[in-house]
């Protein structure tokens, strides 16, 4: 079979290190029976050593030369599309269970994904995901460093984030121009109940001036909606907790 040239249109950065590998795939600890997804499965890299540990799985990719190769591969159920035009909610209906969702995502289009996935997190188990490092930073962060942002809230108020370990470039072939990182996300089983669109909006609105204290910008918001509770705008965005956004937000989803 001819050799595959990554397409730099896919952000395709092939894993190779086999000890990374494996360190994924003990990361995950798949079990047979459960609703296994691989996100952008490429040449097989983790595809093919989660097939050792389980007889099944679902791969989604996006490119069509790869898709036809991964079909060759009994055991695999590849559903070739744009990851983010795929109904997780629907899939999980399929396969009668909550999915466990794992891969190495496309760096260029990570965070649109994140939130796409996001958006069906009641019918999901886990994420395992690679990423770049500086995204997996912003995800994980703690209140009051650089790093804590939009991504950080708007994840961390729905999921317990860890940053597992670090990949290095060379890891891979080509190369990315970036240190990458495995994160694990694991869904509250009982989360806050908040209005998730106002929620977006809202932080949204903090960060969008984050060198600011809050009052020039989540205040100008609230007191566009009428808000007449309290919360300390004497501060930025990044020294807000998860937890006070949460609350804020349900304060707004209370009736007047």
């Amino acid at each position: 079979m001819a050799q595959h040239i990554a397409r730099k249109r896919f952000g395709q950065h092939f894993l190779t290190d086999v000890h990374i590998i494996e360190s994924i795939c003990d990361a995950i600890d798949p079990q047979a029976g459960e609703a296994l997804v691989e996100i952008g499965p490429g040449l097989g890299a983790m595809t093919l050593p989660l097939l050792e540990r389980i007889p099944s799985f679902s791969v989604i990719e996006l490119d069509r030369d790869l898709a036809a190769r991964l079909r060759q591969r009994p055991g695999l159920d590849v559903i070739e599309s744009d990851v983010l035009k795929v109904d997780f909610a629907a899939l999980a209906a399929a396969k009668g269970q909550k999915l466990r969702v794992v891969g190495n995502l496309p760096y260029n289009i990570s965070t649109p994904i994140l939130f796409h996935l996001l958006g069906a997190v009641d019918h999901v188990v886990d994420h395992h995901f690679m990423l770049q490092k500086e995204v997996v930073d912003r995800m994980a962060a703690s209140p009051g460093c650089k790093d804590y942002g939009r991504l950080t809230v708007m994840l961390q108020w729905r999921y317990a984030v860890e940053a597992v370990f670090d990949v290095p470039p060379e890891a891979f072939d080509p190369p990315p121009r970036v240190m990458s990182a495995i994160v694990r996300m694991q869904p509250y089983a009982q989360p806050p109940a908040i209005d998730t669109v106002m929620m977006g909006e809202m932080v949204a609105a903090a960060f969008s001036q984050r060198r600011k204290l809050l009052r020039h910008s989540l205040g100008v918001w609230l007191t566009s909606r009428g808000f007449s509770g309290h919360f300390d705008l004497q501060r930025r965005a990044e020294e807000v907790p998860v937890a006070e956004y949460v609350d804020l937000a349900q304060q707004l989803s209370k009736p007047a």
